[in-house]
């Protein structure tokens, strides 16, 4: 068995969705994607040693249906030899497709596999492919599906997570993703306007202020199947999650190049990291917390302990994702998030795991090396955890 390393990792800011339209609303996801494939070109990469391109995708419906990543290709002026496809986990798609690329890589049956993720919330909301289990009562009773902000309270009810801890961490979110600087990041221009950076940060926000804002699950008819799928459960009094403390919705791409260890004489540079191991797991749904099994298994097979980790880029699937992660492997506040997350600039879905995998290569080269853990949860109970390993300093 071979190795599979990271050779670049970039994205596209990320762009709230707004009601009258946000910034990048008019750009359908295959082009967001398509953006970043030339510019995966214009910094050195070949398009024609590319053996796949692998992207992860959510909500498969519409523009986003029917092999979004292969129309990327083509809208990248890309040969048209190029093989693409998409995989679909819900919020794990992104991971999902670099652990998919970088298995191809790593049993010798791929060179060079571009990963990533696309996602425009704006043009294809979440839900819009109506899956039956959200639809039909009997399949819903049977899978546990519950809406995603009800399985991230009844998370934080069962680890002990109360509303201020969740408001404490949003303000920490939004400090540190207002400052926070990317170098990843490839701006791209639309209708006349530039843009380069994350929108969504608050630099401003308190405490006190985010204790004013309404609960937003308190009243979901689903936590009666949350009581009879949970045995023992109480369900609180009042919702915990706000809009503060869930991830928002936003509009965005990430491309990534994984490669073998020959692979760098075909580009013509050095690896930035090695993806050391990875993890799907699922647990009883409704819940997120099937991220620290997933974590703990990607990094046994990584052969490192979470002590070993210099960053963890965790996904803030609402605020009790990343808290009850940094519990439970025990990690230190300067490792977790350091720029923020998505409770401040947004969870655009499938594109998020590509997004992680670029901030913790870039975080990594900046320390000079060590260990980094990337991890996702999603709907139905299911999470995916990542862990590369940082090779030098940044490019």
């Amino acid at each position: 068995m071979g190795e599979a390393f990271v050779y670049d990792a970039i994205r596209t800011p990320r762009a709230r969705v707004r009601r009258d339209g946000g910034t990048l609303a008019g750009v359908p996801s295959y082009d967001l994607l398509a953006h970043l494939l030339r510019e995966l070109a214009h910094r050195g990469l070949p398009p024609e040693v590319v053996d796949d391109v692998v992207i992860g995708v959510s909500t498969t419906v519409g523009e986003q249906a029917g092999d979004l990543a292969r129309v990327a290709v083509m809208r990248a002026a890309w040969p048209d030899e190029t093989p693409a496809g998409v995989v679909s986990r819900l919020c794990c798609s992104g991971l999902d497709a670099i652990a998919s690329g970088a298995g191809q890589v790593r049993s010798g049956m791929a060179d060079v596999v571009v990963v990533g993720g696309a996602e425009s919330m704006s043009r294809t909301p979440m839900m819009s492919d109506q899956p039956a289990f959200a639809l039909q009562d009997e399949l819903g009773e049977s899978t546990g599906f519950v809406t995603i902000g009800v399985a991230a309270d009844a998370t934080a009810v069962k680890h002990g997570f109360g509303r201020a801890e969740l408001d404490a961490f949003a303000v920490r979110s939004h400090v540190r993703a207002a400052a926070a600087e990317w170098a990843c990041v490839v701006p791209i221009e639309v209708d006349g306007h530039l843009l380069d950076r994350d929108e969504g940060a608050r630099p401003d926000v308190t405490t006190e202020s985010l204790a004013q804002l309404p609960a937003l699950f308190s009243t979901d008819p689903l936590w009666e199947r949350v009581e009879r799928r949970l045995p023992g459960f109480e369900r609180p009094a009042t919702g915990l999650h706000t809009v503060a403390t869930a991830p928002q919705m936003c509009d965005g791409a990430s491309a990534a190049v994984i490669g073998s260890a020959q692979a760098a004489e075909t580009l013509g540079r050095a690896p930035l990291a090695r993806v050391a191991g990875w993890a799907h797991v699922a647990v009883r749904s409704p819940s997120l917390d099937g991220t620290v099994a997933a974590a703990r298994t990607a990094l046994t097979r990584a052969g490192i302990t979470a002590g070993d980790l210099a960053v963890a880029e965790l996904n803030e699937s609402f605020a009790t994702t990343p808290l009850l992660l940094a519990r439970e492997l025990d990690l230190d506040d300067d490792v977790v998030n350091v720029q923020g997350g998505a409770v401040a600039v947004g969870h655009p879905l499938g594109a998020s795991g590509g997004m992680l995998l670029a901030h913790a290569t870039e975080l990594l080269g900046r320390r000079g090396g060590g260990y980094g853990l990337l991890v996702i949860p999603g709907a139905l109970g299911v999470a995916t955890a990542i862990v590369i390993e940082g090779l030098g300093a940044a490019a």
